[in-house]
This record gives structure tokens, C-alpha cells and sequence, in this order.
């Protein structure tokens, strides 16, 4: 077995809405990036796109894979594996396109 893969890739991925306030995901590798508007996470099912109002980073655990999220959300979507490129620039340009 390789074992220079990240531990992270081997945690399950889940997702917690309670009340619309309080997002908590596990199996998160990265935050790309977020705003008050955005959040834009690499997890182990693929990229994630979150989106309400006044959303704010209440808990990163990097080790564990953990990120909790509160605010209002309006929306959580993930981005099909084949929209996925190489470069930042281009993936930033379709995210907006939406």
C-alpha cells in the first residue's frame, strides 16, 4: 500500500444542516476559498459549493478533515468531477458563471 497518500482521503464525507444556521461537513481535504457569501471546499466526494448570508468559519480541524460553518445558508452544491480543471483561474471563472 502507498502510505504517502493523506490520511484525510480516508475519512467519510457528511454533511449537518441544523436549522439552516449551523453547517458542520467532515471528509473537507481544503477550503479553496469563502467570503460571507461563498465557501468553496475540496472534500473526498469532490468540490463543494456553499452559499447564504453572513456565513462564517466557526471551527477548522485539518487533522480530522471537520469544518463547521454558521450563518444562514441558501445553498449546497458539488461540482461535477469532469468541470474540474487545472488551473484556479478557470475553475473561479465558472463558479461565478452560475
Amino acid at each position: 500500500m502507498d502510505k504517502d497518500n493523506s490520511s484525510i482521503n480516508n475519512y467519510n464525507h457528511s454533511v449537518s444542516l441544523l436549522e439552516r444556521k449551523t453547517l458542520v461537513i467532515t471528509g473537507v481535504k481544503k477550503i479553496d476559498t469563502f467570503d460571507k457569501v461563498h465557501f468553496v471546499l475540496d472534500t473526498t466526494m469532490g468540490i463543494m459549493v456553499i452559499k447564504g448570508d453572513e456565513l462564517e468559519l466557526i471551527k477548522l480541524d485539518t487533522l480530522s478533515g471537520n469544518v463547521t460553518i454558521k450563518g444562514t445558508v441558501s445553498s449546497i452544491d458539488y461540482l461535477a468531477e469532469n468541470n474540474k480543471k487545472s488551473s484556479d483561474e478557470g475553475f473561479i471563472s465558472r463558479l461565478f458563471k452560475y
